[in-house]
């Protein structure tokens, strides 16, 4: 029980450490004890969008997925809105303006709580909805039922920037305050939440054990000694590294993975928010710039023609991998360093299975490919020394009794305190799942 509560201790004295020196705030200053004042709401400018990326990329609504028709199987994926708090203009008399997805419809009802509050009197309209007659660009999210274009009912447009905020803050994905009749919304597919899982490898993922063996991932136990990265940089040799934990384990939960093929025909599946170690090689193999043998003082080539480590290595979250970068990939030796790989192919696929082991030295070597152990925040070294307390708790306790599927509670905190203290731009948009595991 001792030992528990000095866990507990050191785990929050190094979060307020490695957080501290990343928030704004640092009193006592004037306003020190106080509560703070209620955030201050500024109006969107005409033609100004929220957030400051185009529609269709992953940091906003996503890219488009086809549209829908009355016919098609994914009509079933579209819901009726019959909120009285809403008036939807149909014009086409047909009802196509309340279909929407169920993450529309959610952001929809919310924001027309928050007019009715800043405006009494005053609701929401609902000018387009789901648009099935062709009347928008081949890509445009409103065939798919997630983008909306709406107004105040009493058509003051002086009110439409104010409007826009407050479908920001309603938790639309993106917001663009396209016309002076009218403020643009849409939020990204039910499949692209669906994806939202922090960071895991699929249940088949395989890593190399320490008698040579590779084993799946459904199969490894906390203690199993797996292939990693002997440095937190990634610049030293490999070595077989004891499995302390899972982050995360969800057998039999189903996710959309990101697939990287390499030149080498290693290829790894990881989820959108995981780190995987990366570095620009532009024009690799035939490019006289690159030696052929490992002269370089950060990189031992197993192969020939192969870039050098001097490109900069770092991590990146999976769904930024771009072909033509460099990950790094091994042919499963403990003592040797990884090579750089050229990356051919990034693909997206559905696997089942949810598993984010944590190793002693934070990182791990899946399917040939050298990745972090970390996601959801950018930034791998910040990962590896939070998690600090919980590599230092395992290596010198085993746990009484077998650890449950779903998302760890450290690092389930570390969300909670970080979401808190760090800027949002530290966290992949789907790294974060909310009100699940």
């Amino acid at each position: 029980m001792r030992i528990s509560f000095l866990f507990l201790t050191a785990s929050l004295c190094a979060l307020v450490l490695l957080f501290a020196p990343a928030s704004e705030g640092c009193g006592p200053g004037r306003a020190y004890g106080k509560r703070r004042p209620p955030k201050k709401l500024i109006p969107l400018a005409y033609k100004q969008f929220s957030p400051n990326v185009a529609e269709k990329t992953l940091g906003a609504s996503g890219r488009p997925e086809g549209k829908i028709t009355r016919n098609s199987e994914r009509f079933k994926e579209l819901t009726p809105n019959y909120n009285t708090d809403i008036i939807f203009k149909d014009e086409e008399d047909t009802g196509a303006d309340r279909l929407m997805t169920q993450r529309c419809k959610d952001k929809l009802n919310s924001l027309a709580i928050s007019v009715m509050n800043m405006w009494p009197g005053v609701k929401l309209r609902v000018t387009e909805g789901w648009d099935e007659d062709g009347h928008h660009s081949e890509d445009s999210l409103h065939y798919e039922g997630r983008a909306v274009d709406i107004t105040t009912s009493d058509r003051d447009r002086n009110k439409y920037g104010m409007l826009a905020r407050l479908a920001v803050e309603a938790g639309f994905d993106w917001v663009y305050y396209e016309s002076k009749a009218h403020i643009h919304c849409s939020v990204k597919s039910e499949h692209s939440v669906a994806a939202k899982t922090g960071g895991c490898f699929p249940a088949n993922a395989e890593v190399i054990l320490k008698s040579g063996a590779t084993k799946q991932m459904q199969d490894l136990l906390p203690g199993d000694l797996v292939l990693a990265s002997s440095t937190t940089d990634v610049q030293g040799p490999l070595l077989y590294s004891p499995v302390v934990s899972f982050l995360d384990r969800q057998p039999n939960a189903t996710k959309i993975f990101y697939v990287i093929g390499t030149d080498t025909g290693l290829n790894i599946t990881l989820t959108a928010a995981h780190l995987i170690f990366v570095s620009e090689c532009p024009g690799v193999l035939n490019d006289s710039r690159w030696e052929k043998t490992a002269e370089g003082p950060l990189f031992v080539s197993l192969w020939e023609e192969r870039p050098s480590w001097e490109t900069g290595l770092r991590t990146v979250f999976a769904s930024e991998v771009q072909p033509g970068q460099c990950v790094l990939t091994t042919q499963g030796r403990a003592g040797s360093k990884p090579k750089l790989s050229v990356v051919t192919f990034v693909e997206v696929q559905s696997s089942t299975g949810l598993y984010a082991p944590l190793t002693q030295h934070g990182s791990i070597v899946v399917n040939g490919v050298l990745a972090s152990c970390y996601a959801a925040v950018n930034k791998h070294n910040l990962a590896h020394w939070t998690l600090a307390p919980l590599r230092f708790f395992y290596r010198f306790m085993v746990p009484s009794e077998p650890q449950t599927d779903g998302l760890h509670w450290y690092p389930r905190l570390l969300q909670w305190l970080g979401q808190m203290l760090l800027d949002a731009g530290h966290f992949h948009p789907w790294g974060i799942e909310h009100g699940q595991t």
